[in-house]
C-alpha cells in the first residue's frame, strides 16, 4: 500500500509591488491572481518579505495580509482585480485575513509564512491573490520587499 505524502511545488514568485508602500488604515497593493486552474495545488505556502524604512513605527506597528480568490476564474473577492494594483479596502472588507505581520521596528526586514487554502475553508480557489496593507506609520523601504509562494500537493509513495 501506498503513503501518501505532502509535497510543495518550486518557490514562484507572486507579482506585487511592494517597495516604497505607504502605510495606510485603508489602502494597499493586490497582487497579479495566481491561476491554479491546471496545477490543482491543494494549498500554497506564501512568504512575504517585507522591509520598513527609517522613522518611528506607529498605528499598529504592522502589515496585514489578506487573500483574494475567483471560483470562476473572473469574479475576484470584494474589489480585487487581479491584477499587481493599488487597492482600498472597504469597510467592511471581504478579503480574507491570513496573516497579521507585526512590525515594531524601523530599518528592519520582516518575513512572515502562510497558507492561503485555510483562508477559503480548506481548499484553493481557482485563482488567488494576496493584498497588503501596511499600517506600521512607515512607509516600506524602497527596495527588498517582495512575496512568493509554493504550491502544495500530495504525492505517493
Amino acid at each position: 500500500m501506498a503513503n501518501i505524502k505532502e509535497a510543495l511545488g518550486t518557490s514562484t514568485a507572486i507579482t506585487i509591488t511592494l517597495n516604497s508602500l505607504a502605510s495606510s488604515a485603508t489602502a494597499g497593493r493586490e497582487a497579479t491572481a495566481i491561476d491554479n486552474s491546471s496545477n490543482l495545488f491543494l494549498d500554497a505556502l506564501v512568504t512575504a518579505i517585507l522591509k520598513i524604512g527609517a522613522g518611528t513605527p506607529a498605528n499598529d506597528k504592522c502589515a496585514y495580509v489578506y487573500a483574494y480568490g475567483s471560483e470562476d476564474g473572473t469574479n475576484y473577492t470584494d474589489n480585487a482585480t487581479g491584477s499587481d494594483a493599488a487597492i482600498t479596502l472597504r469597510d467592511p472588507t471581504c478579503l480574507r485575513l491570513v496573516a497579521v505581520v507585526p512590525m515594531p521596528s524601523a530599518s528592519v526586514t520582516y518575513k512572515a509564512v502562510f497558507s492561503i487554502a485555510q483562508a477559503f475553508g480548506g481548499a484553493l480557489p481557482r485563482k488567488w491573490g494576496i493584498v497588503i496593507r501596511n499600517y506600521c506609520g512607515i512607509s516600506l523601504d524602497s527596495s527588498g520587499n517582495s512575496a512568493s509562494y509554493s504550491g502544495v500537493y500530495a504525492t505517493s509513495a
